[in-house]
């Protein structure tokens, strides 16, 4: 039996694990007086971010003589629309007119770091108010604030926001109410400030923010500022005009690939096609002498890199040499040894480590009156961002320039340093817009590669666009895996013991091994069983053990990462449970999370939106799934049929609690969003390998969801008066569990392998036992 935290309900008592992280940091100190970083102590300096033309109150607001607001956003725009929605914290609280609030990327600077980021590391929820929980997260925000970590993921941007941001709009808006106060000679409790417009109520005097801007820089701080009261919003929680970046409706809009510079030249780039295997040599006097052609060289012995005047020239040039490459010790790898090896770690004796442990999991099997099992398992998947991996850089006399779409710009500029020999600060980096990042760009290999092809090109900048082929078969996969699940049924068909195995390679021992070039020791990761060890259903007997299996396929951050799988083996086991037991689907859950009043209304919700129990059209059915992650709580019903042999997915009905919604149409289209990428990995994505390579290469082979698979979105939200969660992952993990037990519903055949495949023997429509969504 596992040790218990100090604190009660399951949240607190999750694990050996946590008891472990919790008694190493206490007894080193960290713990003592931990707490998380003021919202207060984040305004920063107005210098940082002021202009020739514009004033700054803080380092987030600044303010033209045109009294246009101008908002720093600190993280990158990849089509989620987070400039709109943090720069409507700062209008809110500022009172600003929308139509008169601009963006602009934030400067580097410790007050921009995201220090919600590393919360998604922690064994406990962010609400978590337990001593040893908020001490430990604390600690992780500090330590983002401390290493000034801009980055842009693990859907923690409003997260993080939701307090600096809300008091330096609230900070900006009293000193403008002190200026005014100050020039008029009146009390400031006589002002009326709203949509960029002070006035002053007894003499109907007004000014806007543009002539109150110098009087009010020159004033002190408040002591204290307080956001308003939810009551008074008239811009957070609801829709409005997007504020999008300049260019996005006109095609102006910079990315990677668009940037263009005086002189620059253009770099292609090919990799050994074995995991593994280095260059042994080439002839480059052929590309050589192709028109445009300026170099050709290998890059270390890992790449080969030519460069041209054009792309295609560099390309085209890169086709007409013969490259040799050794084979390597991975020459073998398949896709089938992969599999094998993930089953032998399930098989094998290994216990792996217990990241929950509660009750007795294995002796309440043994005495179940009725025991269930199953194996589940998922492949390798590819970003495949419609965008290909590209980086532009210049150096010239010690200095770095970068134009660079990517996740990570604190990441990108110390590499980009390394690389090239200098300190960060003679790093000067320009970060696009992104064409697409589901984590791709949280990776710097596309840094370390256009700095050190600049380098040997005297001073002229020059683009690095990998082809799509390389793209997707040098990617940073998300992991193949496999999980088995044990459950036992009492004789009155109660659930009474839940064990589950999940092996799969670590995403985070991959990830620092290619950032920092040195090996982890085997340390447990919680992002390999996220959405396994945190099954928010009461069960008494619950055992969740991880198993890593390492492989020599790079594995990294994939949209919802290890939720993404894991909602799979859950749900869709769940599911199973519950035509074991000849109970609906909905019901066994309701009946599961007494105790978690939340999740309970967003599955409602969803019951009740989704017509669950209602008769269908024949030919259809219903599946249900329901997944907690990054601090917010989605359930989906999938509606679906089969259609000349291939699955056809009508509707999908999506409820979502994220806690206080900053911009509602905001979050129905990363819902909406998720659906269409969710569908692709459940339908379509499959990395596989053969004699040491990846075997697709572009999107013929590597197929996403097309137009005509798309299936129409219902999005609900759910308004529970917590604060933000996240919202750009977590309509990802509970779509291939829906449509899978909606199939499972239809046909009568459980779906434990994706992507889903109506060729097996026996998958085809026809009837099941049990209430499963079909009426």
């Amino acid at each position: 039996m596992a040790a218990r935290l100090p604190e009660s309900g399951a949240r607190a008592a999750l694990t050996r694990r946590g008891f472990l992280v919790a008694g190493t940091l206490g007894a080193s100190g960290w713990l003592v007086g931990c707490s998380a970083p003021d919202p207060a102590d984040r305004l920063g300096q107005p210098a940082d971010f002021a202009t020739d033309s514009q004033i700054a109150l803080n380092a987030w607001v600044r303010i033209g003589p045109d009294g246009r607001v101008v908002v720093a956003v600190p993280r990158v725009e990849m089509g989620q629309g987070v400039q709109h929605a943090l720069a409507r914290l700062v209008a809110e609280e500022m009172d600003a007119d929308w139509s008169q609030v601009q963006v602009a990327f934030a400067p580097v600077g410790r007050v921009y770091a995201n220090t919600a980021v590393l919360l998604n590391a922690s064994v406990f929820e962010a609400g978590d108010t337990g001593l040893v929980a908020s001490s430990v997260n604390a600690l992780l925000q500090r330590a983002g604030l401390w290493l000034s970590l801009h980055a842009t993921g693990g859907s923690s941007s409003v997260r993080d926001a939701w307090g600096p941001m809300r008091q330096a709009g609230a900070a900006a808006r009293a000193l403008l109410l002190a200026a005014a106060a100050r020039r008029w000679q009146v009390d400031a409790g006589s002002l009326q400030l709203r949509a960029g417009r002070i006035r002053h109520v007894p003499s109907g005097r007004e000014a806007g923010f543009g002539e109150l801007v110098t009087t009010a820089a020159m004033l002190p701080l408040p002591a204290t500022v307080t956001p308003k009261p939810a009551a008074q919003w008239t811009l957070i929680g609801r829709d409005g005009p997007w504020l999008r970046p300049a260019g996005m409706l006109d095609g102006s809009l910079v990315y990677g690939t668009d940037v263009r510079l005086p002189g620059m030249l253009h770099a292609a780039i090919r990799h050994g096609p074995i995991l593994g295997g280095r260059l042994l040599g080439f002839d480059p006097t052929v590309a050589r002498r192709q028109p445009g052609v300026r170099a050709a060289f290998a890059l270390d012995d890992r790449a080969v890199v030519v460069v041209a005047d054009r792309h295609w020239r560099a390309q085209r040039a890169m086709q007409s040499l013969d490259l040799r490459w050794e084979q390597g010790s991975h020459r073998r790898l398949d896709t089938e040894g992969v599999r094998a090896s993930l089953r032998a770690a399930l098989d094998g004796d290994e216990a792996g480590v217990a990241f929950r442990d509660e009750g007795d999991a294995e002796q309440a099997l043994q005495g179940a009156d009725r025991r269930l099992e199953a194996l589940y398992e998922v492949p390798f998947l590819a970003h495949a961002a419609l965008e290909p991996v590209n980086c532009t850089a210049q150096v010239v006399d010690g200095q770095v320039k970068l134009w660079c779409p990517t996740q990570v710009p604190v990441l990108a500029r110390l590499r980009a340093a390394r690389t090239a020999g200098v300190l960060p600060a003679a790093v000067t980096l320009h970060v696009t817009a992104l064409g697409g990042g589901f984590g791709r760009r949280l990776e710097v290999d596309m840094v370390d590669e256009a700095v050190a092809i600049a380098m040997r090109l005297d001073g002229a900048p020059v683009q690095l666009l990998w082809s799509r082929e390389e793209d997707m078969r040098h990617d940073m996969y998300r992991p193949a895996s496999q999980s088995r699940l044990v459950a036992g049924l009492d004789g009155e068909g109660r659930l009474v013991a839940w064990s589950h195995r999940v092996a799969a390679p670590s995403v985070t021992e991959s990830f620092v091994d290619r950032l920092a070039g040195v090996g982890l020791p085997a340390l447990p990761d919680k992002m390999l069983v996220e959405g396994a060890f945190d099954l928010p259903y009461e069960i008494p007997n619950l055992l969740v053990r991880q198993l890593r299996v390492p492989t020599p396929v790079p594995v990294g951050y994939w949209r919802s990462v290890g939720h993404s799988y894991n909602a799979f083996y859950t749900e869709c086991f769940l599911d199973e449970v519950a035509r074991a037991a000849r109970r609906d689907p909905v019901g066994l859950r309701r009946a599961l999370l007494a105790q978690h009043p939340r999740h309970r209304q967003v599955l409602d919700e969803a019951a009740v939106r989704a017509g669950w129990g209602e008769k269908l059209p024949a030919g259809r059915a219903r599946g249900v799934a329901l997944h907690a992650s990054f601090g917010s709580i989605c359930a989906q019903v999938a509606e679906v049929s089969i259609e000349a042999g291939r699955v056809r997915v009508h509707r999908m009905v999506v409820v979502i609690d994220c806690g206080t919604v900053v911009h509602p149409d905001g979050v129905r289209a990363q819902m909406e969003g998720a659906v269409a990428f969710g569908l692709s990995a459940a339908l379509h994505g499959e990395i596989t390998l053969r004699d040491g390579a990846v075997e697709q290469g572009n999107f013929p082979a590597y197929e996403v969801l097309r137009l005509r698979e798309m299936p129409e979105v219902q999005v609900h939200l759910v308004a529970s008066g917590q604060p933000p969660g996240g919202v750009g992952e977590v309509g990802v993990p509970p779509v291939a569990p829906a449509v899978a037990n909606a199939l499972a519903a239809l046909t009568g055949r459980r779906i434990r392998r994706l992507p889903i495949r109506l060729a097996e023997p026996g998958l085809s429509s026809g009837t099941s036992p049990g209430s499963d969504g079909r009426g």
